[in-house]
Parts: C-alpha cells; structure tokens; sequence
C-alpha cells in the first residue's frame, strides 16, 4: 500500500495506521441521570473531571461484539478485509472471560482466520501498550498486518453507590489497522513503564468486584507520568515539545491533561480531549479519542502526534507517531475486499454450526468427523487473497 521512500533500506519496515474505527454504545448516562443516583450534581463532576454524559453498553453486549464494532469499522475505512489481518490484540480490563480470550471471539465474528489473537491487560494503559508490541511485531517481520483493539465495559464493574467512581467511567471500543510499509513514518517510538508497588491505589476488589480507587493517589501519579512518559518518548525519536502538532492523552480527568500541557510547555489546543462525551473508557479511551480526533480534521500529512496514556498496575506509556497519509484503495479492490472478508466470516459460521451438528448427531467433536460434516464449508472460499 505504501511505496518504497528514497534512501529507505529494503530491510527496513515500519508500521503505519491505515484504518481506524470507534464504537459507542447507544444508551447514554448523564450528570444529571447520576444524580439521581448518589450524592452530586452535574456542577461538581463537569468541574472536577470535565465529563458531561457517558455511554453504557446494552445487556445483549460483549466485550468481543463491541471490540468486533470498532474493528469494523477500521478495516472498512483500511479498505481491507479481516481475512488479511494476521494479528489481533485486545486490551481490555473487562474480558468475556478468563479464556478464550476476547481477541478470539473477535477473530471469530470478523473471520480473520488467519490472525494470531490474544488479550492484554495493563488497565487504562493497554492501548499504549498492545500498539507497542503490535509494531514491534511488524517490524521484525513476524506480522504484516494487525488489529489493535482497545475495548471496555466499566459500567459492569462499577459500585453505583460510590460516587468516588462512578461518576468516572463509561463503555465503548477503538481500533485500529496497523499495516507494514518500507516507507519511514507511522509509529516510530514507544515507551512502557509499571510500579507495581502502587496496585493498591486501583484495582478491581476481589470480593465486590467493583472498581476501587485512591483518587488523590492515582491523581499525583498520573500528573507526574503524563508529563515524563511524553518526554521519554520525544527524546528517543528526537522531537521537541514545540514541534508535536498533536497530543492525544488518555482521557481520565481534565485537571490531569491541563497539567502536563503546562508542565510540557506544549499549548493546551494541541492537547485532543472528548473526555465530556464518554468519559473514561480506559483502554479504549485513546483509539477513541483518535478518531474523533481525525473526524475534527486533528491530524494531517508528516505531522507528529504523541499518544499517552497511565493506569492501574500502576502502569503508563506513550508512542511518538509520524502521520502519513495513505493511499487510497480503488474502490474496486475494497469490494472485494470487503467480500472477501465477509465470505470468509460466512466460512467460520458454516464450519461452527457443522461443528456444533456434529456434536448433536454423533455426540463428539472430533475434527476428522467434524471435517466430513462441514465439507461444505470448506468450498467457501474467500475472493481476495492476503496482498502485501
């Protein structure tokens, strides 16, 4: 998709975002909904965190389902299909469950057959850090094109009796294509850090299973980090504060990002916030927050963006990114593309249900029976083939 750029050695890869999707879930909580609820008024929160309404997922709703949604949506704007993705990371705090992993199920629901799946867990942190190893996987040839995914359903761990949290948090997913190139640009540098020895400011409680957290502490961290993770990362791909055209943060509290744009010395309109419209999403709150920074016209041609992000563990990071822009994929190839991709979900459908059929009728799974039962299955072939 990209050409090769002059100079560039042949051995040289580098990972670039080609798509991007976000979803949100229909169903809207405000301040005032809140209110109703605990002790506090749209004021204080607005005033103390900068959220204004946040969205809640539906019973129906999976973590995989929605993680399926934003994914989507990132390979249709991509203009490939899921059967030429070969990687898949989920980060997420809210898995379906303890295994499979959500990865994949949503391997399951695109059909990317032929991707490696798995989940990562690093709390409000885990964007960063599944982009990080994603790229890296890139670079050293291992995958070519991969699926980062950033998906949580807080409201499900949430004590709606403590006003301390859930006034805080909100559902949604974002991901992104990250594809190989030879072309210098995309995610050049990352950084990852944990303190393990401040787990106890946030945590999921064992017994309740809801969200706990020491505000103040969690507060002190998060200005600190947010400012030295930026600056970590800007040294080891040698920019300046004053040359970034875009900061997307963590969207957590609106104090938080205020001070380490002052502390940065970066001007505060270059700081990308939708805090007030979803408020925190955690791991999906940057892959959000980037699309609607791109929606808004935020990030065009060789500018620089840094994302950066902190949460429990304790853990925090960030990733220095040279915007690109892509070339477009002719509308035919999209189609079949998108075709492709589809008939491949259609395949891994056909061959569930064989399996499950032959569960029912022979009362096992095993695969040279099942084989025979979704032969079928195996004629569905997808049209496109994987293209580099």
């Amino acid at each position: 998709m990209f050409g090769r750029a002059p100079g560039a050695t042949k051995s040289m890869r580098y990972a670039h975002i080609i798509g991007w999707g976000k979803y949100a879930p229909a169903k809207v909580l405000t301040n005032a909904d809140i209110s109703k609820m605990v002790d506090t008024t749209d004021e204080w929160i607005r005033d103390h965190t900068g959220i204004s309404r946040r969205h809640v997922v539906a019973e129906h709703e999976t973590c995989a389902s929605i993680s399926a949604a934003a994914a989507q949506h990132a390979l249709d704007e991509a203009g490939i299909g899921a059967h030429q993705i070969d990687l898949i990371i989920v980060a997420s705090t809210t898995p379906d469950n303890t295994f499979p992993s959500t990865a994949c199920g949503v391997q399951d629901i695109l059909g990317a057959g032929q991707a490696a799946a798995f989940d990562l867990t690093a709390a409000c942190s885990g964007f960063i850090y599944a982009l990080s190893m994603a790229t890296d996987s890139i670079r050293m040839g291992t995958h070519t094109r991969a699926l980062v995914i950033g998906a949580e359903m807080l409201t499900r761990i949430v004590d709606w009796k403590d006003r301390n949290t859930c006034v805080l948090f909100g559902d949604g997913a974002g991901a992104v294509v990250l594809q190989a190139s030879d072309q210098p640009g995309g995610v050049l540098a990352s950084i990852m850090h944990a303190d393990g020895a401040g787990g106890e400011f946030l945590y999921l409680d064992k017994k309740s299973q809801f969200v706990k957290m020491n505000g103040r502490e969690v507060y002190r961290f998060a200005t600190r980090v947010m400012d030295k993770a930026t600056r970590d990362v800007l040294q080891k791909v040698g920019w300046r504060p004053a040359q970034v055209d875009l900061v997307v943060p963590h969207q957590a509290n609106l104090r938080i990002i205020d001070s380490a744009a002052k502390g940065l010395g970066i001007p505060r309109e270059r700081f990308f916030t939708n805090i007030h419209e979803y408020g925190n999403t955690s791991a999906a709150s940057i892959p959000i927050a980037l699309c609607d920074a791109i929606a808004a016209g935020r990030l065009k041609t060789n500018q620089k963006a840094v994302f950066v992000g902190f949460g429990g563990g304790l853990t925090w990071g960030a990733v220095a990114v040279q915007w690109n822009a892509r070339k477009e994929v002719p509308r035919a190839e999209r189609a079949v593309n998108r075709a492709g991709g589809l008939l491949s979900g259609l395949r891994n459908r056909v061959r569930k249900a064989a399996n499950r059929s032959a569960g029912k009728v022979f009362g096992t799974t095993d695969p040279t029976l099942v084989d025979r039962v979704s032969k079928t299955a195996e004629k569905v072939k997808p049209v496109a083939k994987n293209s580099e």
